[in-house]
């Protein structure tokens, strides 16, 4: 095929060959495994909020670096309630977590479809995005320019192939769930619908998948993090099933990304409830006067907590919760930084959990004029 011809002969699903090879199928037992145990580790946090407060932040940071719009987890979560003080990068990629977060919530009112991936595009780029109208969207190399994928053009036809898309999704319920995620994967970026945030869109639809298909609670599995360290075959492995049909390599691709996230988001979990546990022993000990569960709980929605956040969960009004939060800094759970006009207090032993690649517990200590 020729790259700069539009692929308006892309072929329907399901593909014509067998997708459940024995490997695959093993493949697929292996992600089951992962993701039900990453599901456990989820029901056994103490506030559920943490999840949906966090994992989205680090999944919309990577899925974002896959595009090239590159921020720091710091960031993220420093503007996540305010991003309007932002720049453009960090307001793009938190603009991620509320397409997961409309997505998941949109779950509830319709099955997953073209009308999802609309409303998640439209969310990820702060412009109404719809199914393309007009022909001109290609895919080129980065290094030389060479345009080396145009996707099918003509809204009639790209709807077909949606709907064909919508189809595969929900009736093809005898292939495996996870195999069909990863074949609708493709072919989702091959229709490409629209004119921009097609990759970010179609990584959001997985998550959805997830849960719309009883795997996931929620859309808290890390899954751009094994792209992101593995980009080049993620494109590579696209384009060969473009080129020759190579779907088994693509999902097996798919199913080890699966396994080897559900995994990491597992055990980073374990790790947060952990810390948690930690928290409340310290605080506990170090300021029983101030100590109450709900408190070491507003510490963990966010890394950085504002005095509003103290009082908006009910814990005390402003003048108290502010006393509350300088002695977290005493004791050496929180540190007090300005950004702008406004106070906050990061909770670095969270931060460096949240923003590093292992999960090791770091232990609270006493602030050296404390401990002296």
């Amino acid at each position: 095929m020729d790259p700069r011809q539009p692929y308006n002969d892309l072929p329907p699903l399901p593909p014509a060959i067998e997708l459940e090879t024995r490997d695959l199928l093993k493949a697929c037992i292996e992600a089951h495994k992962a993701l039900a145990s990453l599901r456990q580790a989820s029901g056994h946090l103490p506030n559920p909020a943490v999840l949906i407060n966090t994992i989205p932040i680090l999944e919309a940071q990577a899925s974002s670096e896959i595009e090239n719009i590159v921020t720091t987890t710091d960031e993220l979560f420093r503007y996540a309630d305010h991003a309007d003080a932002a720049n453009p990068a960090i307001k793009e990629a938190l603009r991620y977590r509320s397409a997961l977060q409309e997505g998941f919530q949109s779950l509830r009112q319709r099955p997953l479809s073209t009308t999802t991936a609309e409303v998640v595009c439209t969310r990820i780029k702060n412009v109404q995005m719809q199914v393309r109208r007009v022909p001109g969207t290609a895919l080129a190399n980065q290094q030389t320019g060479e345009v080396i994928y145009t996707p099918p053009v003509g809204e009639a036809l790209l709807r077909e192939k949606l709907a064909n898309w919508e189809r595969f999704i929900h009736e093809h319920t005898d292939i495996d769930p996870l195999i069909r995620m990863a074949v609708a994967h493709y072919q989702f970026e091959a229709i490409h619908p629209f004119t921009d945030g097609n990759g970010r869109t179609g990584r959001v639809l997985n998550l959805l998948m997830l849960v719309e298909q009883d795997l996931l609670d929620q859309p808290v599995l890390y899954l751009s993090r094994y792209i992101i360290e593995r980009k080049a075959d993620y494109y590579r492995l696209l384009m060969e099933v473009t080129r020759s049909g190579a779907w088994v390599e693509w999902v097996a691709y798919m199913l080890d990304a699966v396994a080897d996230t559900a995994r990491w988001t597992g055990a980073k979990i374990d790790a947060i409830r952990q810390l948690h546990e930690h928290a409340c022993e310290w605080v506990r000990a170090g300021r029983p006067k101030i100590y109450s569960r709900e408190l070491v709980d507003v510490l963990f929605n966010q890394p950085y907590c504002r005095i509003q956040n103290v009082v908006e969960a009910g814990i005390a009004k402003r003048e108290t919760a502010a006393r509350y939060l300088r002695e977290l800094v005493e004791i050496g759970v929180l540190r007090e930084q300005r950004m702008g006009k406004e106070k906050l207090f990061v909770h670095p032993a969270y931060l460096r959990l949240l923003s590093n690649n292992d999960h090791g517990l770091q232990r609270y200590a006493l602030p050296r004029a404390e401990a002296g």
